[in-house]
């Protein structure tokens, strides 16, 4: 049986007065994220209200380490401050016949 990687998109609700900041703070952590071992790919969309990640992962054990790094404990602190709702995850994986 082939592992198959991890798919995730987080949609991200900011109050629209920390937008950039929640924006800015994502843009920041995006070059280290992607020198994480398990990290294949971790993009930053956004609507001009909403933020939405798209990220890719060789496994779950490797998006468990993102969330422990020290810089992305820093956003999720700032989230409690700057989100309107809680961020809505999706975790997926290919589709194959």
């Amino acid at each position: 049986m082939t592992k198959k990687n991890l798919f995730l998109i987080a949609k991200v609700f900011p109050k629209a007065e920390h937008f950039k900041d929640a924006k800015n703070a994502l843009l920041d952590i995006i070059e280290q994220t992607l020198e994480e071992d398990g990290c294949i790919q971790f993009e930053l969309y956004d609507d001009k209200k909403n933020l939405y990640l798209y990220e890719e992962w060789i496994d779950e054990a490797a998006l468990a380490q993102h969330y422990e790094e020290p810089y992305t404990k820093v956003v999720f602190d700032k989230y409690q401050k700057w989100l309107a709702a809680p961020v809505e995850v999706m975790k997926m994986g290919k589709s194959e016949k």
